[in-house]
């Protein structure tokens, strides 16, 4: 797993992609760029969930309409093998259903084909460091997601793997519930951004769960 990423190093990019000519400019783009490399290129879901967790790459690009495996349900399998890696969706259109729906299996952000190749890079490297690249309508509908989750009434049959928790880690849950971002919950509880990383991932391992979504659900007894 892919638990130390340092900015300054190469950037290792596994590209999922079922178009060979897409698939071959992207690793092209990648290559002769500084400070980013193609580890590897799978035509199909089913290829990269079985090479990836063996040798995860800092962040995968993945198409969201791929054959046979769709894109949204690789990134669920995945996240489920490798709980840490950073997945770019990249799709044709503005699909703000797939994207959404992508996102919700644990995707971090998403890119548009056609991004310039000055914009792919620099996603490719927020999405490395942390961060989640994805459009205004996107991302304020992620957040009304958790909001709308928020204002339901707690179960009282939470679950038990809550108690673990240790009461910092229970602030940045109960932040990741309320639709705040990973730099947003950094300011809040005047913590660096990468602590909010750790205790992120910490939190997973204890829930046993592979994404946010999975996260706010026990949290809130779903």
């Amino acid at each position: 797993m892919n638990t130390h990423r340092r900015v300054n190093k190469t950037i290792q990019v596994a590209l999922v992609e079922d178009d060979a000519g897409v698939r071959a400019n992207l690793a092209a783009i990648l290559n002769s760029a500084p400070g980013f490399h193609c580890q590897a290129a799978y035509p199909d879901g089913r290829a990269a969930l079985k090479a990836i967790p063996a040798n995860p790459p800092d962040v995968v690009l993945m198409d969201i309409n791929l054959p046979g495996l769709l894109g949204p349900e690789c990134v669920r399998q995945l996240k489920g093998l490798v709980p840490g890696l950073p997945v770019l969706m990249l799709t044709v259109y503005d699909d703000s259903e797939q994207v959404f729906t992508s996102l919700m299996a644990g995707a971090t952000g998403y890119l548009l084909k056609r991004t310039p190749r000055a914009k792919l890079l620099e996603a490719i490297r927020e999405v490395h460091s942390g961060g989640a690249p994805m459009s205004r309508q996107i991302a304020r509908r992620v957040v009304q997601f958790f909001q709308e989750i928020d204002r339901l009434p707690m179960s009282p049959a939470r679950a038990p793997e809550l108690t673990k928790l240790t009461e910092r880690e229970q602030e940045v849950l109960a932040s990741l519930a309320k639709g705040h971002f990973y730099k947003e919950i950094a300011e809040l509880l005047n913590i660096s951004f990468e602590t909010v990383r750790t205790h992120v991932r910490s939190i997973y391992e204890k829930l046993h769960v592979h994404s946010r979504t999975e996260a706010v659900l026990k949290y809130l007894g779903r």
